[in-house]
C-alpha cells in the first residue's frame, strides 16, 4: 500500500468494490475503464491511458485506487 501526504494509507486495489465492466466508461474519452479512482467527492473512472495520465495528480488524494489495467493484452 502507498501513503498519502497525510500519511492515509490507498490501497491499490480496493476489494469491497465491484470489478469494473464493459458498461463502466472512461470519464474523460469514453472508453472501456479499467482504472476506478476514490475520493472523498465521489468516484473517478479512467480508460488506462487516461488513468496514467492523471496518476500523479490523483494519487495523493485518492480514498482507493483500483486498477484493472493487468485485463488489457
Amino acid at each position: 500500500m502507498e501513503k498519502t501526504e497525510s500519511n492515509q494509507e490507498v490501497s491499490e486495489v480496493a476489494t469491497e468494490l465491484p470489478a469494473l465492466t464493459a458498461a463502466d466508461r472512461c470519464d474523460v474519452c469514453g472508453a472501456q475503464a479499467f482504472i476506478r479512482v476514490v475520493l472523498a467527492s465521489g468516484d473517478l473512472v479512467f480508460c488506462g491511458h487516461h488513468g496514467s495520465a492523471n496518476k500523479d495528480k490523483l494519487k495523493p488524494i485518492a480514498i482507493s485506487w483500483q486498477d484493472e489495467t493487468d485485463k488489457l493484452s
